[in-house]
């Protein structure tokens, strides 16, 4: 299954202007990567997934509609899968800035 394209637009227009990012497909998805480090993918389904501070995992699992991204029945640390439903115009850019905050944090590749 494609990525959801209305969700990459939608995070298109919130990236626009931010130095450094560009477009990749990963995980059967449309991921953004901000200086070579995945920030936020456009996932099939509508789904946003989020990379984050593992640190900060247990506080944002607490957000309505978001859950551990689960890969291979393996929860994997440092990854968020925020649902469709949650994903308003004031959430959108706070999930994304939670994305770009980390990986920021990484080194360059």
């Amino acid at each position: 299954m494609a990525y959801d394209e209305q969700l990459a637009e939608r995070l298109r227009a919130t990236l626009d202007g931010q130095d450094g990012v560009s477009e990749k497909r990963m995980f059967g998805g449309l991921a953004f990567l901000l200086h070579g480090n995945m920030a936020v993918c456009a996932g099939s389904g509508g789904a946003l997934m989020v990379r984050i501070d593992p640190a900060r995992a247990e506080t944002l699992l607490a957000h309505e509609g978001v859950a551990p991204m689960v890969m291979k029945g393996r929860p994997l640390k440092g990854w968020l899968l925020v649902d469709r439903t949650v994903l308003d115009d004031a959430s959108l850019p706070r999930w994304v800035e939670e994305g770009l905050s980390y990986a920021e944090s990484l080194p360059v590749k």
